[in-house]
């Protein structure tokens, strides 16, 4: 009987070793997932925020852009009408020297 009982203690502290080492390995899978998935969300907050700012950045060149083809329409705009001005002049100009 000493050795059974000798044989029995020595599975038990086996069992409850390997019982330890389960328990480690979990925690450590744990930990690693939770590591993981903080990686996973840190990236995807990244990933947003780059997008916000690509956003921000095209609705601002959309601004400048269309400010520009104002301006641009506005001088044209501008230089037809003085165009027309200075040949409506001519014209007055023309007629007030030509003999009646």
């Amino acid at each position: 009987m000493g050795n059974q009982e000798e044989q029995s203690l020595k599975e038990a502290k086996r069992a409850e070793k390997r019982a330890a080492e389960e328990a480690e390995r979990l925690a450590k899978e744990q930990t690693r997932k939770k590591a993981y998935l903080a990686r996973e969300q840190a990236i995807e907050e990244a990933q947003k925020e780059r997008e916000t700012k690509r956003s921000e950045k095209r609705a601002k060149e959309e601004i400048d852009q269309l400010a520009r083809e104002q301006a641009r329409r506005e001088a044209y705009l501008a230089r037809e009408k003085a165009t027309a001005e200075a040949q409506e002049a001519r014209k007055r100009k023309a007629e007030k020297l030509s003999p009646e």
